[in-house]
């Protein structure tokens, strides 16, 4: 008999207050019983702490102290996990549905027969009126050419499961990045190539707009940081575009609101990279 696998899941919070209930709850909720809930806290000073508090027979894990930022509080996470399987989840973010564990169990079982060691679903991104502005998630081929190929951020951590062992093997989260620290762990992973397995049929949570990563100019100069450190190349037409919109989102998010914007920019963005993606596969059928 096949046993079930086991999840961790890591929430780092700070402020957050007004939404981490929703997410420890989505997480409890789960039909799923082979889970376990970490929540690091950066020193919060709103109600969080209280939150915390409240749901301690909910957590295996809490604390709540000064920290350096999501990818430390990650980290702090990692030494206290007992999962096969690690997932990290936004405070203001939540899991989809209370069968999102159950439904993704026979992905996690195949993957790890085949010595895979991330596994992926879709996201929703969902505006403060819990309306959906899009839904990310594309195949291993298309995601991994605009992470390695095209130095644009073509996933969302949200939706990833990660097999222990990748810790093992490629170390944790490196610190000095303050939003794409999982963007660079990827790169780390997967710039020789490599497996993931997308459950293409499966939204594995819903994503709240507006946080860490909508600092859209940061998040593209951290990207290109990234890139200089494993000496992949930086400029790309695909990079070149998504810092354009980065310059350009806060004027059209306050013209086009929340949902628009974002709908608009992730249209823009699977345009370029699809055809970034095409390029690149019609050139490895002709070079082989």
């Amino acid at each position: 008999m096949t046993q079930k696998p086991f999840i961790s899941v890591v929430v780092a919070v700070y402020n957050g207050a007004k939404t981490l209930q929703r997410c420890i709850d989505s997480v409890y909720n789960q039909t799923s019983q082979n889970k376990e809930l970490i929540i690091i806290d950066g020193g919060s000073t709103d109600k969080s702490v209280d939150i915390l508090n409240a749901n301690d027979d909910k957590i295996v894990y809490w604390i709540s102290e000064p920290d350096n930022g999501i990818y430390n509080a990650w980290n702090k996470a990692l030494d206290h996990v007992n999962g096969e399987w690690i997932y990290f989840l936004g405070s203001d973010d939540y899991l989809w549905k209370d069968t999102v564990f159950e439904e993704l169990e026979p992905y996690l079982i195949k993957a790890k027969s085949e010595n895979i060691r991330l596994v992926y679903g879709k996201v929703a991104r969902v505006n403060e009126n819990d309306e959906i502005c899009c839904v990310d998630g594309s195949p291993w081929d298309y995601t991994w050419n605009g992470i390695i190929v095209d130095g644009v951020c073509t996933f969302t951590h949200q939706g990833m499961f990660h097999h222990r062992s990748l810790f093992d093997t490629y170390g944790k989260f490196n610190e000095s990045f303050q939003i794409v620290g999982d963007y660079e762990l990827l790169v780390r992973a997967f710039k020789k190539g490599g497996n993931a397995l997308f459950t293409k049929d499966l939204i594995i949570a819903g994503m709240q707009t507006g946080g860490i990563t909508n600092n859209c100019i940061k998040l593209v100069k951290e990207t290109a940081k990234a890139r200089r450190e494993h000496q992949l190349k930086i400029i790309t037409i695909p990079w070149l575009i998504s810092y354009a919109w980065a310059i350009f989102y806060p004027s059209l998010n306050s013209i086009l609101g929340s949902k628009n914007t974002r709908s608009l920019v992730n249209s823009g963005k699977l345009f370029v990279t699809g055809i970034s993606h095409k390029k690149n596969v019609l050139l490895k059928h002709k070079n082989d």
